[in-house]
C-alpha cells in the first residue's frame, strides 16, 4: 500500500511507499510551479540529511523542480548496512511509481551509491535525465575496480557532480563520455571542505545547487 502523495507546496511531507525489499519513504519538496521531479536516493554509508540532498531540496523547488529525497528500505528499517546492489535497485524499480506526476518528467538521482541505482536503472524507467552526486567510480585506492560502465550506460542526459578530493574518483579520473561533469573544488566524498581548501563549505553547496539548477533548465531547453 502507498500513501497518498502531498499536492501542496510547504513543509516537506512524508509517503511510504511498500517494496519487495520493505517499505522505502518519500519526502516531498514540492515547487509551487513544478516542471519536473529530482528524485534523488542516498548513500550506503547515511541518509537523506547528507548536506548536498539537503541542499538541494532547499535550493531546488523555487526554481520549478520539485524535489523527492528517497530513503532505502534498509534505511527505513534502521539498518545499519545496505544490502547488495541488485536488492537497491529492486526497491528503487519498485518505488518509481510513486514518483510520477502528470505532466512532470523525473530525473533520477542519488549521492554514491544511490547515484549508481540510478546510472542502472534510468533506461529502463523511463527517466528524463539523472544526476550523479558523488559517483563512487572505484573504490578507495583501488581504481582499477572502476565502475565507469555503469555511468556510461544510464542512455539518458547525465550531470556527475564531484568533489575534487573524492578518494572514490576524482575529477581528473572520469573518462571521457556523454555525460557532464561539474567539480566542486576542494570537496570530499560528501562534499565537506578543509579550512584549508580553496572555498568555504558555503561556497561548495552553492556551486553544487547552482550547477544543478543551470543543468536542469537546460533539459527544458
Amino acid at each position: 500500500m502507498t500513501s497518498t502523495a502531498p499536492n501542496r507546496p510547504g513543509a516537506p511531507e512524508q509517503q511510504t511507499v511498500e517494496t519487495p525489499a520493505g517499505d522505502a519513504r518519500i519526502t516531498w519538496h514540492l515547487a509551487k510551479r513544478p516542471r519536473l521531479v529530482l528524485a534523488a536516493g542516498h548513500g550506503a554509508g547515511g541518509g537523506i540529511e547528507a548536506r548536498d540532498l539537503q541542499a538541494l531540496a532547499a535550493a531546488l523547488p523555487a526554481l520549478g523542480v520539485t524535489v523527492a529525497l528517497v530513503e532505502q528500505p534498509w534505511r527505513v528499517a534502521g539498518k545499519k548496512l545496505a544490502p547488495a546492489p541488485k536488492t537497491l535497485d529492486t526497491g528503487w524499480r519498485a518505488l518509481w511509481p510513486a514518483l510520477e506526476r502528470p505532466g512532470q518528467p523525473i530525473v533520477a538521482g542519488g549521492r554514491s551509491a544511490g547515484a549508481r541505482v540510478a546510472c542502472r536503472t534510468a533506461g529502463e524507467l523511463g527517466a528524463h535525465a539523472v544526476l550523479a552526486l558523488s559517483f563512487p567510480l572505484h573504490p578507495p585506492g583501488r581504481p582499477e575496480k572502476s565502475r565507469a560502465a555503469e555511468l556510461l550506460e544510464s542512455g539518458v542526459p547525465t550531470l556527475v557532480v564531484q568533489g575534487g578530493n573524492d578518494p572514490f574518483g576524482r575529477p581528473a579520473e572520469y573518462p571521457g563520455g556523454p555525460y557532464e561533469l561539474l567539480e566542486v573544488p576542494g570537496a570530499d566524498h560528501g562534499f565537506a571542505v578543509a579550512k584549508r581548501a580553496p572555498i568555504s563549505q558555503e561556497d561548495a553547496l552553492g556551486i553544487l545547487t547552482k550547477g544543478v539548477a543551470v543543468w536542469l533548465k537546460t533539459l527544458g531547453e
